[in-house]
């Protein structure tokens, strides 16, 4: 492996996050060239739909990137991955409750200033059983996060959340008020979440309409900008004098989705 790892103490930090729906396809679709030409510190993957021993790893590591993965036990489904220049100085998969665990949905990595989760959200949309999963994995979480702010307190939150927060966050919000994604439990859990002391790091910066992350694949959606805002990182307050800015990058398309990216300084 690669071990050309940027100091542990680099002060200017870019983090993306990104659904990559499945990362052996989207290395078909130019994934690999645009990240070499990004470069940014800290990459969360999110619906990696597949296992380390079936990706060609040298692409990354030749990067400079060191990898961890936390793959589902169903082959090609959900799992999670970050890949860093910086070593992390541990990296913890899961939060123990195995009905998550078993589906790839959490991996988190130490850093010496702040402490970086890739989380990957279950979807509600395949029916109401689902749905019922997804609500108690907000509540599971949200137990999770606050006892782990105690431990660490600058914390960055980064993934696909598959839950629009505000109507400014959807397209015709009016029209999917019944939709898993932007149902009011979902969005009432997202203002709590917040609320343990959170900040939506994009709306630090961006108040615009139509800045979405995620489009559906049916009818056109994406050149017409029908889009989700879903994708986040969220900052723990302690870091708010660290943010400089963060973006998504709408015309990136490997995927459904298209990366998030914030950018912090520790000087």
């Amino acid at each position: 492996m690669n071990t050309k790892f940027h100091k542990v103490n680099t002060k200017k930090m870019k983090i993306f996050s990104y659904n990559v729906n499945g990362i052996r396809a989207a290395m078909t679709k130019g994934l690999v060239n645009w990240l070499e030409v990004e470069s940014p510190d800290i990459i969360c993957l999110q619906e990696t739909k597949a296992s380390p021993e079936q990706i060609d790893l040298l692409t990354f590591e030749t990067m400079g990137y060191s990898h961890y993965w936390y793959s589902a036990k169903k082959k090609g489904y959900s799992g999670v991955a970050i890949f860093s220049k910086i070593k992390p100085k541990a990296i913890s998969m899961g939060m123990n409750i195995g009905k998550y665990d078993d589906e790839g949905r959490i991996l988190m990595a130490d850093f010496h200033d702040f402490t970086l989760l890739s989380i990957y959200f279950p979807s509600g949309t395949t029916g109401d059983i689902r749905q019922k999963f997804k609500m108690q994995f907000l509540h599971d979480l949200s137990l999770y996060i606050k006892k782990l702010l105690k431990e660490k307190p600058n914390l960055v939150l980064s993934g696909d959340y598959n839950i629009c927060h505000k109507p400014i966050d959807i397209n015709f919000p009016n029209k999917h008020t019944k939709m898993s994604g932007f149902l009011p439990e979902e969005r009432e859990w997202m203002d709590s979440f917040l609320a343990l002391g959170f900040i939506d790091s994009f709306r630090e910066f961006n108040s615009k309409p139509d800045q979405y992350s995620w489009w559906s694949y049916r009818a056109g959606s994406r050149a017409k900008n029908l889009g989700w805002r879903i994708d986040y990182h969220m900052v723990s307050i302690p870091l708010r004098s660290k943010l400089v800015n963060a973006g998504i990058m709408q015309k990136v398309n490997h995927s459904d989705h298209c990366p998030v990216w914030v950018e912090l300084d520790f000087k």
